[in-house]
């Protein structure tokens, strides 16, 4: 979303203020063709509306500026707008009656008329600047509030994320790393290495996105490391569609489907699983599939506990909005994760 210019805003604020200034003169003009109430409200605004604008101006900065909340402050200045509205217009109507002589037959207000209606055109004009200057600006103050905790509540997600990959997956690496380091040295020497580039890299400072291919290669070495643990009975295919790689995409975005895949799908699978991880585009979106071979999952509502695809749901609508979506589907022959979000590209690598 684009960001309000603040003198547009002013200026269409002024422009809106007085074009109902001068619609409420025309018709009560029009109405009762009173020429000493015309002047009189004409003068008033003229000299009021500048002075309302700036003082008003000047408590919403205070306010805002000393954080005391707006609604005090405010409602202090609309009474006070009232008061000096009703002094005034007794002083333009005083001036007015002055300069133009009554008709015949004409009938004055009284004075308290002029001073009750002087206080409504004070508050009414008050409310006005304020839906006209403060709103806008209440408006858009939240909007960015909201963003800057919609981005907050990513990044704790994301350092949840991590947080939740690397206690048990760590363990249950260096377990099968302490395994082969008799066994099989060189596989254990590999294993060690893959492990120690997929922490670096989860734990480096980096943005929020990524491309694919970034984020392709780190799963290719988690998926090693699940190979390795698994031996013989977990394997995984990669199909990475053209034109894929350099789309952009949220950091480990994937990486809580594929660790669901391998859990609750393939090895779940007698006589050994299979995972395979999918990239395509399909029109403005890119769309990734996790895909397994296991027995499937009950069709109904996410298990309690199951951070991954809380997790993923959430960025997306973080992200997206309702632009990108995550679904589930399944059958006794496998389940698939697809997930579609809207396409963008990075710079080359």
């Amino acid at each position: 979303m684009q960001k309000t210019d603040p003198r547009r805003q002013r200026i269409v604020g002024i422009l809106v203020t007085a074009g109902i200034a001068l619609l409420q003169l025309a018709s009560e003009f029009l109405g009762a063709h009173d020429l000493v109430r015309l002047l009189s409200k004409s003068l008033a605004l003229l000299i009021g509306l500048p002075l309302l604008m700036f003082w008003g101006t000047a408590v919403f900065r205070w306010a805002a500026r000393h954080r005391v909340g707006l609604v005090g402050p405010l409602s202090v200045a609309a009474i006070a707008s009232g008061f000096f509205f009703s002094g005034l217009l007794l002083a333009t109507r005083t001036v007015t009656v002055s300069i133009a002589p009554l008709p015949l037959g004409y009938e004055p207000y009284g004075q308290g008329d002029v001073l009750r209606v002087g206080f409504a055109l004070g508050l009414s004009y008050f409310a006005l600047w304020a839906l006209a200057f403060v709103f806008p600006l209440v408006v858009e103050d939240a909007r960015v509030r909201a963003l800057e905790a919609d981005k907050l509540r990513t990044q704790a997600e994301l350092a949840q994320l991590r947080a939740h990959l690397e206690p048990h997956f760590l363990l249950n690496t260096l377990n099968a790393i302490a395994g082969l380091v008799t066994e099989d040295p060189r596989q254990a020497r590999q294993l060690l290495g893959n492990l120690g580039d997929l922490l670096r890299d989860s734990v480096a400072p980096a943005g929020e996105m990524q491309t694919l291919d970034e984020q392709i290669e780190w799963l290719r070495r988690y998926a090693q490391i699940l190979e390795t643990r698994h031996a013989g009975h977990l394997a995984f295919r990669w199909e990475i569609g053209d034109g894929t790689p350099r789309a952009l995409l949220p950091r480990l975005l994937l990486q809580p489907l594929i660790e669901n895949a391998v859990k609750h799908g393939a090895l779940m699978r007698a006589g050994g699983g299979e995972i395979t991880v999918r990239t395509e585009l399909a029109g403005p979106k890119l769309v990734c599939t996790i895909e397994d071979n296991g027995p499937g999952v009950p069709n109904k509502a996410t298990r309690p506990g199951a951070f991954g695809l809380v997790s993923v749901r959430r960025r997306l609508a973080l992200r997206y909005s309702d632009a990108a979506a995550l679904r589930l589907e399944s059958s006794p022959k496998g389940t698939r994760s697809v997930v579609e979000l809207p396409l963008e590209q990075g710079g080359p690598s």
